[in-house]
C-alpha cells in the first residue's frame, strides 16, 4: 500500500476553505473595472496596519519592492552602507544594491539564525568610527546608514539589542518582516509586547503565495509609524505621482493590485487562526524532536512568539536525509543552502569562505519540515518517526 504523502506546503486545502469569498473578489473586480488601487487596497492597508500595531501601511507590488522602497523613503542614498545578514533570500540584498547602497554582512546568532547583535556591535566598533552622530566605515569613508534585521522563519530578531546599537551609531532600522506576519516580541526596554512591523523606522512584508499571509500572485507592503515615510512610498510606488500626471520625483511601478488586496483582506481575517495552527504544529515537532539527539530543533528567543513561516531543523547529512524523506513521500525544503556572501552575484564584495562561520555551518545542516495551517498532529508524528528511523 502506498503511504499517503505529506507535502511541504499545502495551499490547495487552505484556499478551498474560503473559495466562495475569493471568487467574489474576482467578480467584483470584473464588475467594477477597479483593478489598480481603489477601496480594496485602501481597506487592506488600514486593516494590515492595525494588525501590525503600526500607524501606516502602504501596499506595494512585492516584498522586494517593500524593502527597496522602505530604504529609499528612510533616507538611504547612493554609496551608503546597509548592514544585513548572509542567511536570507537575495531579495533583501537586491533591495539594498538597487537603492545604490553597499551591502555589508554580519554573521547570525547560532541559536535563532537571526542577526547577531554581538556581531553587529563588533563590526561597528572595530571597522567603523562615529563622528558627530554619523558612523563611517574606516576603510572607505562611506556612511553607514542602516541595518536590516531579517525576522527569519517567522521569529523576530533581538530587536531591543539591535535598536540600542542602532541608536548609539545613528543607524536607521528597516525590518525585513517578509516571513513574520503576526510575530511578536516582548521588549524589556519598553516593557510591552511589540508586533513585527511596528518596531523599526519601517518594515517590509511579502505576500508571496507561500507566506503566512499570501496573495494569489505577487504583493507586498511597508508598515511604519512615520507619516512622511508612508507618503513618500505612496509616490515611489506610483511613478512618483502626487496626483495623476504630477510627478514630484521619479518612482517605480510598484503598486499592489485590487484583486490581490481583496484576497489578502479575506486571508487576514483568518491569519490569527492559521498562525496558531502553525504554532501548535511547531510545539508538537519540538516536543517529539526533544528525544532525538541528532536533531537540533528551533530555539525561540526569550519573549518572542514566532509564527513559524518555516519550521527548520539542523541535522548532519542533511541532503541524505532529505532524499530519504522524499522516498517515503514526505516533502521538505532547503532555504538558503548557499549563503549570499558565497553567491556568484556578490563576488565583487570580496567575501570568502570562512568569513561568516555560523552562517556557513548552518547552511549545510538546515532542513525545513512540512509546515502549513491544517498540518495534523498525526502528520507531524509521522514526519518525526520517519526521521528517527532514518538518522
Amino acid at each position: 500500500m502506498t503511504t499517503q504523502s505529506i507535502p511541504f506546503l499545502d495551499l490547495n486545502s487552505l484556499h478551498a476553505e474560503n473559495a466562495t469569498e475569493y471568487k467574489e473578489v474576482f467578480e467584483q473586480a470584473l464588475a467594477t473595472g477597479r483593478f489598480i488601487g481603489g477601496p480594496q487596497v485602501t481597506e487592506f492597508e488600514n486593516e494590515f496596519a492595525q494588525f501590525c500595531d503600526a500607524q501606516y501601511c502602504v501596499g506595494v507590488g512585492s516584498g522586494t519592492d517593500a524593502v527597496r522602497f522602505a530604504l529609499m523613503a528612510s533616507g538611504v542614498e547612493l554609496n551608503d552602507i546597509v548592514i544585513t545578514v548572509p542567511n536570507t533570500f537575495i531579495a533583501t540584498t537586491e533591495s539594498i544594491t538597487q537603492v545604490g547602497a553597499d551591502i555589508v554582512f554580519v554573521d547570525i546568532d547560532e541559536k535563532t539564525y537571526n542577526l547577531s547583535p554581538e556581531k553587529l556591535q563588533n563590526y561597528l566598533e572595530n571597522e567603523c568610527e562615529l563622528k558627530d552622530g554619523t558612523t563611517y566605515n574606516k576603510n572607505n569613508g562611506k556612511r553607514v546608514k542602516a541595518v536590516v534585521p531579517v525576522h527569519l522563519y517567522g521569529q523576530v530578531a533581538d530587536m531591543d539589542a539591535i535598536m540600542d546599537i542602532a541608536e548609539k551609531y545613528g543607524l536607521i532600522v528597516v525590518e525585513d518582516a517578509c516571513q513574520a506576519h503576526g510575530a511578536t516580541y516582548f521588549s524589556k526596554k519598553q516593557n510591552k509586547t511589540l508586533t513585527a512591523g511596528s518596531i523599526g523606522k519601517a518594515a517590509a512584508f511579502s505576500f508571496y503565495p507561500g507566506k503566512n499571509l499570501g496573495a494569489f500572485g505577487e504583493g507586498g507592503a511597508v508598515t511604519t509609524n512615520d507619516e512622511s515615510i508612508a507618503n513618500i512610498i505612496k509616490k515611489i510606488r506610483d511613478h512618483g505621482q502626487a496626483q495623476k500626471y504630477i510627478h514630484d520625483i521619479e518612482g517605480y511601478n510598484g503598486r499592489l493590485d485590487a484583486i490581490q488586496a481583496g484576497v489578502l483582506r479575506i486571508k487576514l481575517r483568518n491569519l490569527p487562526k492559521w498562525n496558531e495552527q502553525r504554532i501548535e504544529a511547531a510545539r508538537k515537532y519540538t516536543e517529539l524532536f526533544s528525544s532525538v539527539d541528532s536533531i537540533i530543533a528551533p530555539v525561540e528567543l526569550d519573549g518572542a512568539k514566532p509564527v513559524y513561516h518555516l519550521y527548520v531543523i539542523r541535522v548532519k547529512n542533511r541532503d541524505q536525509l532529505q532524499k530519504k524523506l522524499s522516498e517515503v513521500n514526505i516533502g521538505t525544503g532547503l532555504h538558503y543552502p548557499i549563503p549570499l556572501h558565497l553567491q556568484e552575484a556578490y563576488t565583487q564584495l570580496g567575501y570568502k569562505t570562512g568569513d561568516f562561520p555560523v552562517t556557513e555551518v548552518v547552511a549545510e545542516e538546515l532542513l525545513s519540515m512540512p509546515m502549513f495551517p491544517g498540518l495534523s498532529e498525526s502528520q507531524v508524528e509521522r514526519v518525526v518517526s520517519s526521521i528517527k528511523e532514518l538518522v
